[in-house]
């Protein structure tokens, strides 16, 4: 059987927009190539969330689904008649009807929207809108692979592609609306927490990788108020959940997959009991047998330990062997127990100084870096792009007030470009950006600390001052420049960026003063 060249070039498209990246730009290419001259140019680089988004769906995707679904039925009404030999347009085939499927039965739906009802008790609930979405959803799988008189035509099978169709569309809702921005380091960002799921490899992902994935730990690095948490959310909260075609639910409570646990704001033996439990009588106070994180995250969940750096070395040691061997104990019993979720772990720490200060374990950190991400300080996205903090204020106060958000944003803008400078730093982040949109909103005012630090001991003024008076050496100006970029960036990395040199010459330069 033959089809169209023209038909032909949009299988090849619609393959590869079905298992790209869509946080990616050449998301947008692979739209562009598929529609061709009824492409709508976008202003955006990559799809993002700003004030221009609505919640209604892009055009270009109304339309490459209202093609898919046409190509698909006019596929299907040929094979009907001629069965397919090429096993290359059988693949082709699977794929515009999988992207086909997601359009129809999932792009719409939230999780909310399928949780509609359930019983006081937890065995007894009920997945009523789900059951309706599988029930729609296994009529057009039957319709475009079953096909009287051809070979199955799908690899494979429908609870699994349901499941898959399912973590596609949790996984893009808690990386849109929860990563905002549309610079470049953030459209990066998004990618990165898209292929921490997924891989680089979708297809390989669904064959295979879906059920190994929770084997691979996640860390999440970067200055304090950048969004570490809501990165560790997007993933754990995407993980793949199996199907099951009997009862009409996912085999795990999808509302309870991230267990998040901040180590600073514990003890050393809170922390091992949360995460691992503990016997009753094991230790004083331990008045009754208790299950820790560990135990109570499924399979498909994610424990999430939150500012890792901080975490005492004995602990370290117990968090090693759960990474390492999957097994643990609880506080006072010999027996061990199996732990099959995800590790996600944070820190705002350079880990490389804490190894080589014998603070944290390099076997540790070996175990926990297979899949790194790095989330940029806000001063990063506004140097490259300087209007994006008029769309990261836009969406701050659209949480506070929905009904004035357009002059509320205009008033908290035209404050913040009166008072503070172009080049401000944000040392904390996207935190101290929300504090500083609420502070102008109640007292029409905000203060930094660093602005609001007068005296003469203010390492900022003291350096400048010194400057002034050229009471420094080459040697040392450099020094206090970089120890003061570093404070305000907080990592190598980012430091030697914006000083465009390599970060060993940072750490060198570092508080050398004398």
């Amino acid at each position: 059987m033959s089809i169209s060249a023209s038909n032909r070039r949009f299988l090849e498209a619609c393959s590869e927009l079905t298992f790209c990246n869509p946080f990616l730009p050449q998301r947008i290419e692979h739209e562009r190539n598929a529609l061709g001259d009824d492409f709508q140019p976008e202003e955006e680089l990559a799809w993002s969330r700003n004030r221009a988004t609505h919640l209604n769906e892009r055009p270009n995707v109304v339309l490459l689904t209202q093609r898919a679904s046409q190509l698909a039925e006019e596929l299907r009404t040929n094979f009907a008649h001629s069965p397919p030999d090429n096993e290359n347009l059988i693949s082709r085939y699977e794929d515009l009807v999988t992207y086909v499927l997601f359009y129809r039965h999932f792009a719409e739906q939230t999780e909310s929207s399928l949780w509609t009802a359930w019983s006081s008790t937890r065995a007894a609930r009920k997945w009523t809108g789900l059951a309706q979405c599988w029930k729609s959803y296994l009529a057009d799988y039957e319709h475009f692979f079953h096909i009287q008189g051809c070979q199955p035509l799908a690899q494979q099978s429908a609870d699994h592609l349901f499941a898959c169709l399912y973590q596609v569309k949790r996984a893009f809702y808690h990386i849109f609306d929860c990563i905002l921005g549309d610079s470049r380091p953030i459209i990066e960002l998004r990618s990165q927490v898209w292929q921490s799921i997924f891989t680089h490899n979708m297809r390989r992902y669904r064959q295979s990788l879906y059920a190994r994935m929770s084997e691979v730990s996640t860390l999440i690095t970067g200055p304090s108020g950048t969004g570490k948490e809501l990165v560790a959310r997007s993933i754990g909260l995407a993980q793949y959940v199996p199907f099951d075609i009997e009862s009409l639910q996912f085999v795990d409570d999808t509302q309870q997959r991230f267990w998040p646990l901040n180590l600073t704001a514990l003890s050393p033996t809170l922390i091992e009991s949360e995460l691992l439990g503990h016997k009753k009588g094991s230790f004083t106070g331990a008045a009754s047998d208790h299950q820790g994180w560990l135990e109570r995250c499924q399979p498909s969940g994610a424990v999430f330990l939150d500012e890792i750096g901080e975490l005492d070395l004995a602990i370290q040691v117990k968090i090693l062997r759960v990474v390492q061997d999957r097994d643990f104990s609880r506080i006072g019993e010999t027996t061990f127990r199996r732990f099959e979720g995800k590790f996600i772990a944070a820190t705002n720490r350079d880990l490389a100084i804490e190894i080589s200060q014998g603070r944290f374990r390099l076997d540790l950190f070996y175990r926990l870096c297979a899949d790194r991400i790095h989330t940029p300080s806000l001063r990063q996205q506004l140097d490259d792009r300087p209007a994006a903090i008029h769309d990261l204020i836009s969406m701050i106060v659209n949480r506070l007030l929905a009904d004035e958000a357009q002059d509320v944003t205009s008033e908290v803008v035209a404050w913040i470009d009166q008072h503070l400078p172009s080049n401000y730093a944000w040392p904390g982040n996207i935190r101290e950006l929300e504090q500083c949109v609420r502070n102008i909103i109640v007292r029409n005012n905000y203060t930094p600390l660093s602005l609001n630090q007068s005296s003469s001991t203010d390492p900022l003024l003291q350096w400048i001052q010194d400057a002034q008076q050229r009471n420094l050496t080459i040697a040392q100006l450099q020094s206090a420049y970089t120890t003061w970029v570093y404070q305000q960036l907080g990592t190598y990395e980012a430091t030697a960026q914006r000083l465009g040199i390599d970060r060993r010459t940072v750490k060198n330069w570092l508080g050398n003063t004398q």
